[in-house]
């Protein structure tokens, strides 16, 4: 009976979360809250700066650059959510969060991570469009179509974060409250629940199934249909102008999709938790700050924008 009434407290009582964070690491913890800090203020500074350079620039308002500034304002988005509380409890001996701002966090999380994956499938279908169908370009990816697919995306990730959030967070939760990593993720605060977890573990696979299988399966047959376009071109510089509009998309695809698979779709034995949380730092951080990077080195329609706005600014201190 007094086993039924402490485990009736710990599941009734529970008002905030301890994040362990990097705690095994201590002795690291002026170095690493050093490099995440810079590679924040990157990646904030080239987000905004990808985000800035497409409005001001007439000669970016394709479809293609479009996506791009959403992916750039998510990737803000997917860092504040994040990388300010790890930043935080790196440094203070207070590693808590509350019982809301878990459920928020996880919830932010899951919908800009699930708008990235769409936003990423929206980007390969206009590549696709561009190289496979260039003379129903214009007509297939109007504005209004690409407005109508944003849209879409915001919407059915802020859904499926939902489902997942509101399910977890009224499961039964049991001390102690601590959580094996620097921010509120699924798998590691099933660990705290006293319940069983099989239904919610069989939604997870559905959800990742729609966004993340589908849409990297829909990336996937772009690319196979866009080089199979390219190698028909009869002339290397065609076949490279037309391979250089999709490159760096590609990279960004690979970084994304690889850092998340070694966390989430990797079997659970293969790493300690410790190894598994920096990991995470792959595409919580790393893969966020390379992203305005890989655009900005290796768009020369990026490049090339950004020689014009400093040649306008260079003209307007002169005048």
């Amino acid at each position: 009976m007094k086993h039924s009434e402490e485990m009736w407290w710990n599941q009734t009582s529970m008002t905030e979360f301890i994040l362990l964070g990097f705690g095994n690491v201590s002795h690291l913890r002026g170095m690493l809250f050093s490099m995440i800090l810079l590679m924040y203020l990157i990646t904030i500074v080239g987000n905004i700066f990808i985000i800035m350079i497409i409005m001001v620039d007439c000669a970016l308002q394709s479809p293609m650059y479009f996506f791009l500034k959403n992916l750039s304002f998510i990737e803000i988005c997917f860092t504040l959510d994040t990388v300010p509380k790890m930043l935080v409890d790196l440094l203070a001996e207070d590693k808590s969060i509350s019982f809301t701002g878990c459920a928020l966090q996880m919830y932010f999380f899951f919908s800009f991570g699930c708008a990235e994956c769409f936003i990423l499938a929206a980007m390969a279908y206009d590549c696709h469009t561009a190289i496979c169908n260039p003379l129903h370009y214009s007509t297939i990816m109007n504005q209004r179509f690409c407005c109508k697919v944003v849209g879409a995306i915001w919407i059915t990730g802020a859904f499926v974060s939902l489902l997942q959030t509101v399910w977890i967070f009224n499961m039964p939760f049991c001390g102690p409250n601590k959580v094996n990593h620097f921010f509120c993720d699924a798998p590691a605060l099933l660990q705290l629940v006293c319940s069983d977890t099989y239904l919610y573990e069989m939604q997870i696979m559905a959800s990742t199934l729609l966004v993340c299988l589908f849409p990297l399966t829909l990336i996937l047959v772009s690319y196979i249909r866009i080089i199979t376009t390219i190698l028909r071109i009869p002339s290397s510089e065609g076949r490279r102008k037309a391979f250089s509009t999709c490159s760096s998309h590609l990279t960004v695809v690979t970084l994304f999709y690889g850092s998340g698979s070694l966390v989430y779709l990797w079997p659970k034995s293969s790493y300690s938790p410790d190894i598994k949380k920096l990991l995470s730092l792959f595409y919580t951080v790393i893969t966020p700050m390379l992203n305005p990077i890989i655009y900005s080195l290796r768009n020369n329609e990026v490049k090339g924008a950004l020689k014009r706005a400093l040649g306008r600014k260079l003209i307007s201190q002169k005048i």
